[in-house]
C-alpha cells in the first residue's frame, strides 16, 4: 500500500516540480539597449494607428494591402530615425509593463482625438458674413 501512495504521490509532485519554474519570473524584464522614450513612441503609435487606418479604408487586398502597411511603416520609421527592430523591442519592452504602456495609448488616444478635431475644424466650409 505505502508503494501504492508513493507512485501516485510522485505523479502529483511531478507536474508542479515542472510549472514551479515556469511561474518564476524576473521582477523587472531587461531594459532593451535601445529603447525609445515614451515620448517618441507616442507620435510613431498615433500615426501608425492612422496608416492602419488609411490601408484598411484602401479596400485592397488582403496581401496588397499587407505590402502597403509594411512599406508605409518602414517609411515612418525611416522618417523617425529608427529601426523597426527598435521600435519592436521598446513596444515588447512597454507591453511588459502595462501601467507604462496604459499611459502611452491614453495620450495616443488623445493625440488622435485633437487630430480628428483639427482636421473637423479645417475641413468645415468658412461661413460668409453676414451683411
Amino acid at each position: 500500500m505505502k508503494s501504492f501512495h508513493r507512485r501516485y504521490l510522485g505523479l502529483l509532485l511531478a507536474p508542479l516540480l515542472l510549472v514551479v519554474p515556469a511561474c518564476e519570473r524576473p521582477e523587472e524584464p531587461p531594459q532593451p539597449e535601445e529603447l525609445l522614450p515614451k515620448e517618441k513612441m507616442i507620435p510613431i503609435l498615433a500615426d501608425l494607428q492612422v496608416l492602419e487606418a488609411r490601408v484598411e479604408n484602401s479596400h485592397l487586398r488582403p496581401d496588397s494591402a499587407q505590402a502597403l502597411f509594411q512599406a508605409q511603416q518602414k517609411s515612418l520609421f525611416w522618417q523617425q530615425s529608427i529601426t523597426d527592430s527598435a521600435f519592436h523591442r521598446s513596444y515588447r519592452y512597454y507591453g511588459m509593463h502595462g501601467k507604462d504602456l496604459e499611459e502611452i495609448y491614453q495620450v495616443v488616444i488623445d493625440t488622435l482625438n485633437q487630430r480628428a478635431a483639427k482636421l473637423e475644424y479645417y475641413s468645415k466650409p468658412n461661413p460668409t458674413p453676414a451683411r
